[in-house]
């Protein structure tokens, strides 16, 4: 079994709830970002909470490089899985319901077509399908701005850094003894990096997706695997801990609502992590490891897959029978309705594909084999 791999000096519990519940949170905010893009109100003239919601994609890069290098803190732990079935436990997590959504599309495409309902084609490429499918479509420069399931660009980034993760969990360990140079190495990372973001496509690093959306997850990654490296060495009071937590989610917020720059948004994100995991490790998670919102967090991933086909489909349906177009204003209890219907469709993906067909995978993948099986991870990725 898994927790035959979990060194007795763990420094923090083996199953930190509270990051799993901060996944859920993280999704929303994904949500309300594309949401407040369709409302009628300008939210913006009262706060930014909304647009900045986008920035928990880098929130859940930083919390990947933490939650892996938790999975993976001890080399023997590692070792025991060998890489390509680490490969093939990462790939169980995300891909059976990234391949489900995308077959939606597929399906919403081909009866689009065939009703001759006009659609941006350009969206839509052959080429863009199979990068989706390969989980390349965020490694290269492309002219077109969200092909398929936007939000799947982010898996793409995940999976690259999962492929890299010997790279990462190598100088984790070379740097253990010195996480505050871990830290500020991923920081000069950063900068160089969205320096080179600006200079090449004119815009920050925070906004790069499709268009080489790996550059966003490298730095980050290995900052949340730093803020581990941290955590690790340190261990406050529980009302230190709380203290922290509060202090740092209540930047963050104030950065949001002012629309402050997005990088600094990413930075203290990384301290309301360490934050939380300070709490599971104090005892003093509180509700924030509530089995609810747990829940929630685990099925937070199904839910930023499928909010926007949702909301494609949602408004398609609204414009053929209202005879409106597609990018007309949605008021507030068409917006609650169709969050409603996204929540469902995501619990429907969660038990029916995500779960089964993972426990599948994983099952195949122990055959032949008497090593433990790969950890099961809550609070990671997307």
């Amino acid at each position: 079994m898994a927790h035959n791999t979990w060194p007795s000096s763990a420094p923090f519990p083996r199953s930190i709830d509270s990051l799993t519940s901060l996944r859920f949170l993280l999704a929303l905010g994904v949500v309300l970002f594309h949401y407040h893009l369709q409302w009628r109100y300008d939210d913006m003239a009262v706060t930014g909470l909304f647009e900045r919601g986008r920035l928990g994609v880098d929130a859940f890069f930083i919390l990947s490089g933490f939650v892996l290098t938790h999975a993976y803190v001890s080399p023997t732990a590692a070792k025991s899985q060998g890489y390509l079935r680490f490969l093939g436990a990462r790939l169980a997590r995300i891909y059976p319901a990234h391949l489900a959504v995308l077959l939606v599309f597929v399906l919403m495409v081909g009866g689009a077509i065939l009703l001759g309902v006009p659609f941006d084609r350009s969206l839509f490429s052959w080429a863009g399908l199979a990068g989706a499918v390969g989980l390349v479509h965020a490694w290269f420069p492309t002219s077109a701005a969200h092909e398929w399931n936007g939000p799947s660009w982010s898996l793409s980034a995940e999976w690259f850094a999962y492929i890299a993760f010997p790279i990462y969990a190598w100088v984790g360990l070379r740097l253990s003894r010195r996480p505050l140079l871990l830290a500020t190495l991923a920081g000069l990372l950063f900068m160089a990096l969205d320096l080179f973001y600006q200079l090449r496509f004119g815009t920050i690093l925070p906004h790069a997706e499709n268009q080489l959306g790996i550059l966003r997850i490298i730095p980050e990654f290995l900052y949340g695997v730093a803020l581990y490296r941290l955590g690790e060495r340190i261990t406050p009071s529980a009302r230190q801990a709380m203290a922290f937590t509060i202090g740092a989610s209540v930047v963050v917020l104030l950065l949001m609502h002012f629309s402050l720059d997005e990088r600094a948004v990413v930075a203290c994100s990384g301290a309301v992590i360490l934050g939380l995991a300070w709490l599971s490790k104090t005892d003093a998670a509180g509700w924030t490891a509530h089995p609810t919102l747990v829940f929630a967090g685990e099925a937070s991933f199904a839910l930023y897959l499928v909010h926007i086909p949702v909301l494609t489909i949602w408004k398609n349906a609204v414009a053929i029978t209202t005879d409106r177009t597609s990018d007309y204003a949605m008021g507030p209890v068409e917006l609650i309705l169709l969050f409603a219907t996204s929540a469902l469709a995501a619990l429907a993906l969660h038990w029916f594909i995500e779960r089964p067909a993972r426990a599948v995978l994983r099952r195949k993948m122990a055959k032949g084999h008497n090593d433990p099986e790969p950890p099961v991870l809550r609070s990671e990725p997307l």
